[in-house]
C-alpha cells in the first residue's frame, strides 16, 4: 500500500510511479497496490496507521516531499511526519518505509523523484519488499523452533 502526499504534487507523482513500478516488478500485483492520497507530509502517519491497522497490508510505502522554504514549515512537518511514520511502524508492528523527500530545493527533490539520483519512492517500496520478506523468513524460523 502507498500512501502519499498531494503536497508537491508534481515530484511526489513521481514518487508513487517509482514504488508502484518497483511493486510490479517484483512481482506484486497491479490490483494488490493501492494507492491513497492526504494532503501533505504531516497527514501521512495517520493514514499509515489507518492503513496498518485494517491488517490488508503487509507494509505500508509512505511518499511526500518537503522542500525547505523561507518559513518554518519544513521544521515543524519534515520532522514530526518522520518521527510519526517511524511510530506507527513500531506500535503498529507492520513495515513502513520512509520514501519523502527532505530536500533544500526543488532541484533537489527533482534529482530523488527519478532524476540522475533515482527514485525514492522505487527504494522506498523495495525496502518495503525486504521487510516483508524479512518478517517471513523470521516468522518461519519462530515456528520451526
Amino acid at each position: 500500500m502507498i500512501v502519499a502526499s498531494r503536497f508537491n504534487q508534481i515530484i511526489t507523482d513521481r514518487l508513487i510511479a517509482g514504488a508502484r513500478a518497483c511493486l510490479i516488478a517484483h512481482g506484486v500485483s497491479e490490483d494488490a497496490v493501492d494507492v491513497f492520497s492526504v494532503p501533505g507530509a504531516w497527514e501521512l502517519p495517520w493514514a499509515a496507521r489507518l492503513a496498518a491497522d485494517t491488517g490488508r497490508y503487509d507494509a505500508v510505502v509512505a511518499v511526500g516531499c518537503v522542500i525547505r522554504g523561507d518559513t518554518a514549515h519544513f521544521e515543524y512537518v519534515a520532522g514530526p511526519a518522520a518521527e510519526g511514520l517511524a511510530r506507527v511502524a513500531l506500535d503498529a508492528n507492520i513495515p513502513v518505509t520512509f520514501g519523502v523527500l527532505t530536500t533544500e530545493t526543488a532541484e533537489q527533490a527533482w534529482d530523488r523523484a527519478g532524476g540522475s539520483l533515482g527514485n525514492k519512492g522505487w527504494e522506498a517500496a523495495e525496502a518495503a519488499l525486504e521487510l516483508v520478506d524479512l518478517r517471513h523468513r523470521v516468522s518461519g524460523r519462530r515456528e520451526d523452533a
